[in-house]
């Protein structure tokens, strides 16, 4: 349990953060909608690019990203059918970016840190990277399905910059190209704004704070969906490969299941923004899950670890 309580203390920063860009969407009307595009077709690719860059590469891991990605897909298709049937208000296409994927970069880079170290951490970010390819592709199709034809919301997809900085990444990194020690900084500095941003956008989303729940349907459904399906599908491949397949080390089991409890991504605020699909709704129950991972993470690792 001290780790646990470690964790919980670690953790609260993010919720200041949370708490500051509320403030500055209430009373210095900061807009979340233009933070939104600077953090989808600017900071996140960056981060993308940099992370993969650092990586160590090999085959097992080069192929963790599009197992990530490939989960995600399976559990965001599923629940979609799922809450369409459930959901009349035209909120259904955001429930998969909120049962695919994960906070896994602005909530889960510092847990990562604080339990795996800086060696950890580059694995973590690999995994990472299957929910952002996700989140960027078929999350991003799905949600742009509530409003767009096909051939509409796949070119909005292949105009979207995360998944060719990913595979310009990997050609570099093969290649034995580093990042030039100029341009070392710059890419710090971006990812520090991309968990600060990520953050404060939650919060800037939040106009009140009476009604968060919205449509407690689609609350349940992301619930049960990120909370629930996510965590057994991870524990599940956690111990087939760990009893039958042998093919990674517990380290990458750990991170898959820290990427399975992180909470709803903020980024689901940020393309639900940008779509203009329920926005309020995916802010409030980003909120909601934010707020439970609290206790939620440090407990479901001191268990699992």
């Amino acid at each position: 349990m001290a780790a646990a309580f470690a964790l919980f203390f670690k953790l609260i920063p993010l919720y200041v953060t949370v708490g500051l860009g509320w403030i500055a969407g209430r009373y210095l009307e900061a807009s979340g909608r233009h933070i939104a595009g600077i953090m989808l077709y600017i900071v996140t690719p960056s981060v993308v690019f940099s992370g993969v860059m650092a990586a160590p590469l090999s085959p097992e891991v080069i192929l963790l990203p599009f197992l990530v990605f490939g989960i995600s897909s399976l559990l965001g298709i599923v629940q979609l059918k799922l809450a369409r049937k459930v959901l009349t208000d035209g909120s259904a296409n955001i429930i998969p970016l909120c049962v695919g994927s994960g906070n896994t970069g602005y909530f889960g880079v510092p847990v990562a840190l604080l339990l795996f170290g800086e060696e950890g951490l580059g694995l973590y970010i690999v995994c990472m990277l299957g929910t952002t390819l996700f989140e960027n592709s078929v999350g991003f199709y799905l949600a742009a399905r509530g409003r767009y034809s096909v051939q509409d919301a796949l070119w909005r997809v292949l105009k979207l910059p995360s998944v060719y900085a990913f595979l310009a990444a990997v050609a570099l990194n093969l290649a034995g190209v580093g990042i030039p020690d100029i341009f070392v900084p710059l890419f710090d500095n971006l990812r520090g704004a991309y968990s600060i941003l990520g953050m404060m956008i939650i919060g800037m989303s939040i106009t009140s704070f009476r009604g968060l729940a919205g449509n407690v349907r689609f609350t349940a459904l992301a619930f049960f969906g990120k909370f629930v399906v996510w965590p057994l599908v991870a524990i599940l491949f956690w111990w087939v490969d760990s009893t039958i397949l042998g093919v990674y080390e517990p380290a990458v089991h750990q991170a898959m299941f820290l990427i399975s409890i992180t909470p709803i991504a903020a980024n689901t605020v940020v393309i639900a923004t940008l779509l203009d699909t329920s926005p309020k709704q995916a802010a409030g129950t980003v909120l909601l899950t934010t707020l439970f991972g609290l206790a939620f993470i440090p407990v479901m690792i001191s268990l699992a670890f």
